[in-house]
């Protein structure tokens, strides 16, 4: 009996997010997709126009939720945009960890591809958030690992739970970030 087009379309999702996962985006080819499934490439590409689909529609609720901490970053300043960034950070990557995951060590190339190119602009108003507004280095550098350690070890940490992972979090940064007064 054939299988539904939604099921596929779920199946598909699923042995991507799989796949990349494992290999990489980079690493994981249509082919490779296909065969975890159990169908043919012309499957995959009925359902989506190419691999940057794909990876758009598993990345597609993280970065909902990623331009929605940014457009309520916006017009906030010094304390408040830092509480505003640690705490919706910390929770997105919380909430998205396995996405963050899949995107490991590939981050820099897929910024690249055009349906991630704002991802950029907005990763530069969250440091500038994380350090207050702050044009001094240390803050700089101190938001900049702060927001990249986050992402990593949420994708490192993808079991511990939420309610332990994210008080740990929310921690480390109040630590690390230089307060405004």
């Amino acid at each position: 009996m054939a299988r539904a087009v939604s099921e596929t379309h779920d199946e598909i999702l699923i042995a991507a997010s799989r796949r990349f996962a494992v290999t990489g985006y980079k690493g994981t080819s249509l082919q490779d997709i296909a065969r975890a499934v159990g169908c043919s490439k012309a499957t995959v590409l009925y359902h989506f126009a190419n691999k940057e689909a794909l990876l758009g529609k598993l990345m597609a609720p993280a970065i909902t939720v990623l331009e929605a901490l940014d457009a309520r970053l916006a017009g906030q300043t010094g304390a408040a945009a830092q509480q505003v960034a640690t705490e919706g950070f910390v929770d997105l990557a919380v909430r998205f960890r396995r996405e963050i995951a899949l995107l490991r060590g590939e981050f820099p190339d897929l910024l690249q591809q055009p349906a991630f190119a704002h991802i950029q602009q907005i990763s530069e108003r969250l440091v500038d958030a994380f350090a207050g507004h702050s044009d001094r280095p240390v803050a700089r550098i101190a938001a900049l690992v702060v927001l990249a350690g986050i992402a990593e070890t949420c994708a490192e940490f993808i079991d511990i739970p939420d309610d332990e992972l994210r008080p740990a979090l929310l921690a480390v940064v109040r630590r690390a970030v230089e307060p405004v007064s």
